[in-house]
């Protein structure tokens, strides 16, 4: 099948055609049809699999004809709900290339930056709206949106969503939708929340099934390093001497051992930069645009941060920590090899992570490669029950004691006002 056979609008097949697609994706095949008939549709679908263009191509369809149709008046008909600041633009941006051709506009709202950019683009009029949770909220608060004329709600990432706290927020959002809409449910999982969720949302819909979250992509060769956590460090650096590693995509657990790892790097003259929730979207940005102009080598994320990034010819992804859901790693790796390019995964596995190791090689129904030859082999045992108690409670005693010795510090640096004032 070809996109000139899916009965889309002849301005957007000139677009796509701009943007190199020749074949509809899977999921495009799929539920494009579905849409055009406005059935509700449930996708479950990863990242990467071109589920914005199965969604954005059919709306944009119809935004066109009821332009024509109507009295022109700009309205914020489409509602796209999405958990990150990078996967907020980047679905704006896809709704800009395919609107290329058509007077159809489109914004994004997120936190962390002032409004009144924001705020300038909607006293405009817009057709789309892709937006954060919290900050469409806030605007709506405001006055400055409403979305009484809504005729398209999509709630994509959903299951990142619930996994960030949105549900309540999710849940005042749906309050205020028109009852009569066409709804579009896009989750990577499908755990039994998020069913329960998108039964409030969606009416009789049509599922649609793509990529389920247990394969991982045949293009993509996955190794794994065992060491100990002392020589992760060190391992790294082993790991990145390989010279056509020339862009490295790296994964941390927390927000701290991404910047640690980056500062690490930058020491070694190696060009590194982290991005992770607490970074401003101007800083995110940055660096995520230095990446992919390759100004840096490695790009440090945690899972959320990492949800939006979208870099054409990704080849390497290393994972610094194993995830203890076996599904983030399937979604980690499917950051490289996309498109039916071929991609490289390698893990960092430290005594405490095997049995991470062993649930995600269940999960993946696959046996992942064993790099032996190294000079950092695991030579520790992972903690038993007790031991891990007793580390715990050292790990706990020691943050209070670091606490406990900034707060005296600073007791002591607090000026005398009293006698400041004699």
């Amino acid at each position: 099948m070809k996109f000139e056979d899916l009965n889309l609008h002849p301005t957007l097949i000139k677009a796509v055609k701009d943007q190199n697609y020749t074949h509809p994706t899977a999921i495009q095949e799929q539920a494009i049809p579905l849409l055009l008939k406005k059935n509700d549709v449930l996708g479950s679908a990863q990242t990467g699999t071109g589920k914005t263009a199965a969604f954005a191509l059919p709306i944009l369809h119809h935004l066109i004809n009821e332009r024509n149709n109507n009295d022109g008046k700009k309205r914020i008909r489409t509602l796209v709900v999405t958990p990150t600041r990078e996967l907020a633009i980047q679905i704006a941006e896809n709704f800009t290339s395919y609107s290329k051709y058509n007077n159809i506009t489109n914004t994004v709202i997120f936190g962390g930056v002032k409004q009144g950019t924001q705020t300038t683009k909607l006293s405009n009029g817009v057709d789309v709206l892709v937006a954060t949770p919290g900050r469409l909220l806030d605007l709506m608060g405001q006055g400055y949106i409403s979305l009484k004329d809504i005729g398209y709600f999509v709630l994509d990432e959903a299951d990142r969503m619930l996994d960030m706290g949105f549900i309540h927020d999710i849940k005042k959002i749906l309050d205020k939708l028109p009852k009569e809409r066409q709804s579009l449910f896009f989750s990577a999982t499908m755990p039994k929340n998020i069913v329960e969720l998108s039964s409030q949302i969606l009416k009789l819909p049509k599922q649609v099934s793509v990529n389920p979250v247990s394969s991982t992509a045949e293009t993509i060769q996955q190794f794994i390093y065992y060491t100990n956590k002392a020589d992760k460090k060190h391992l790294l650096l082993h790991i990145l001497k390989d010279k056509n590693i020339n862009q490295l995509l790296l994964f941390s657990r927390t927000k701290h051992g991404a910047d640690r790892i980056a500062r690490n790097l930058k020491k070694k003259n190696i060009r590194a930069s982290a991005i992770h929730g607490d970074k401003s979207q101007n800083q995110r940005q940055k660096s995520l645009q230095s990446f992919k102009d390759s100004e840096i080598r490695v790009l440090v994320a945690t899972d959320i941060a990492a949800r939006g990034i979208d870099i054409d010819k990704l080849s390497y992804v290393l994972n610094y920590d194993i995830p203890n859901e076996s599904e983030t790693y399937v979604h980690r790796i499917g950051r490289c090899g996309r498109a039916g390019d071929t991609g490289v995964s390698i893990s960092i596995c430290e005594p405490e992570e095997n049995e991470y190791v062993r649930d995600i090689e269940k999960l993946i129904k696959q046996k992942i490669e064993e790099v032996q030859n190294h000079p950092y082999p695991q030579t520790e045992k992972p903690m038993n029950a007790q031991q891990k108690k007793e580390f715990e409670k050292e790990k706990q005693r020691k943050k209070q004691e670091f606490f406990n010795n900034r707060n005296k510090k600073r007791g002591n640096k607090r000026p005398n006002h009293r006698n400041n004032r004699r």
